[in-house]
């Protein structure tokens, strides 16, 4: 059998393969500069790994306080190298990006502080942290003040809009590097340098903080090497490179990872606490992995917007544009036809592949949403999955592919599924 007959086993016809041989054809030179740019961030973790000695006695994990945990503390080095700041918190106690997102901003914020985001309304999730919509245990509640400059038409920053929010009582300005749930573009940390510039210019002794998930290892420097104080991710979407099995992590300067710290455990415990288990080998080979995963859903997000640019969808970022995050949205247009998308998505999957996706009311979401993601880690991002909310625009989120293949592979049963639910057609 040739590949053209493997790909018909699989359940996706001959035109859509041969589509989507045409498709990559024309990305050779990209892929290429992406396997570069992945050959330089492979570098940079190698090199913090070296100076820091890593051991084979940082893979072994510890029990109970932890207390003296070489492999915790020694990864944490490497992060802060790495990302180019001070310190930083990486832990399995943190337990996915909206815990370390909280985490940062709780920690750096105090009672009459006012927290600013300037790219618009944070993600979703968000909304209760900050206390958007009315939540126990909100920023709100402990009387935190929240204020947003919104973007342009063109997705830029608006300078004036961002003047008007900063006051005295400012203390953390929060930008929010990739799209979210949005069909806006994503940040360049060159665009996010120039906005930290202006913020400082406004209020010198404000604290830029930067929700960096999405967004490792897609460009050649990150949010802190251009002015940004601290930001935070989470260990199943990039930087975890596909095999941490949970966790999140903090970076920046020294005095707001220690606050984060006695935030995450206690006062006067801090960092010295917080037992790594079994996770340690997963959170060193998956950092080590990652700007080589990272690249392989770079060029699978790449793919997509090719394919369905092709057939006259709208696509955020546009298939010919620099990338700043390993998102891809495009806009489906009917609800019939996100779900048609996330079917295909899941029905490729290696795992609950014969499961069919179905809107729910998810935690943390205004809109009911459907979620592909048959994970070998649950709900990972950085491997391949597709979300989105039932809102106009319906559009599809599609992320990850711990390889290029198999991002290819369920980009192109999506489209398949689309086909045979009569929501598009190769005439499109």
């Amino acid at each position: 059998m040739n590949l053209a007959d493997f790909y018909l086993d699989a359940g996706i016809s001959r035109e859509v393969y041969e589509y989507g041989e045409s498709i990559e054809s024309q990305l050779t030179d990209r892929f290429n500069a992406i396997d570069k740019l992945a050959e330089l961030n492979q570098i940079k973790v190698i090199q913090a790994m070296r100076k820091n000695r890593v051991s084979y006695d940082c893979l072994n994990g510890t029990t109970g306080y932890g207390y003296g945990d070489v492999g915790r503390d020694t990864l944490e080095k490497v992060y802060a190298d790495v990302f180019h700041g001070e310190d930083a918190l990486v832990r399995p106690q943190i337990t996915c990006g909206t815990h370390a997102i909280a985490l940062a901003l709780f920690s750096n914020l105090r009672p009459g502080d006012t927290f600013v985001s300037i790219a618009g309304k944070p993600y979703d999730t968000l909304d209760d942290v900050i206390g958007i919509n009315p939540c126990k245990g909100s920023l709100a509640e402990y009387g935190v003040k929240y204020k947003q400059a919104d973007l342009k038409d063109d997705s830029s920053f608006d300078y004036d809009a961002i003047r008007n929010v900063i006051d005295d009582t400012t203390k953390v300005v929060e930008i929010q590097r990739s799209k979210g749930y949005a069909t806006r573009k994503s940040f360049s940390v060159d665009e996010i340098g120039e906005a930290i510039h202006f913020v400082k210019s406004i209020k010198p002794d404000v604290l830029v903080f930067i929700d960096n998930c999405y967004g490792e290892f897609v460009e050649d420097k990150e949010p802190l090497e251009v002015g940004a104080d601290f930001m935070a991710g989470s260990l199943i979407k990039n930087p975890g490179g596909g095999l941490a099995p949970i966790g999140g992590y903090i970076v920046g300067k020294e005095e707001c990872i220690e606050n984060a710290a006695n935030r995450l455990t206690s006062p006067g415990l801090g960092r010295e606490v917080g037992a790594s288990l079994e996770a340690m080998r997963s959170f060193y080979q998956g950092f080590f992995l990652a700007p080589t995963v990272t690249a392989s859903a770079e060029k699978g997000a790449i793919f997509a917007a090719k394919i369905f640019e092709g057939l006259g969808y709208t696509c955020v970022p546009k298939a010919d544009e620099d990338r700043h995050d390993i998102i891809q949205a495009v806009e489906l247009v009917t609800p019939e036809a996100l779900c048609a998308f996330c079917e295909g998505i899941q029905a490729a999957s290696p795992i609950d592949s014969y499961v069919k996706p179905e809107p729910w009311d998810m935690p943390g979401y205004s809109d009911q949403v459907i979620m592909a993601a048959g994970t070998f880690v649950s709900g990972a991002s950085i491997e391949l999955s597709a979300d989105g909310p039932l809102r106009d625009p319906y559009a599809a989120y599609f992320q990850g592919g711990l390889t290029y293949p198999h991002a290819k592979i369920g980009i192109l049963m999506a489209l398949q599924y689309l086909i045979n639910a009569g929501e598009t057609s190769l005439k499109k």
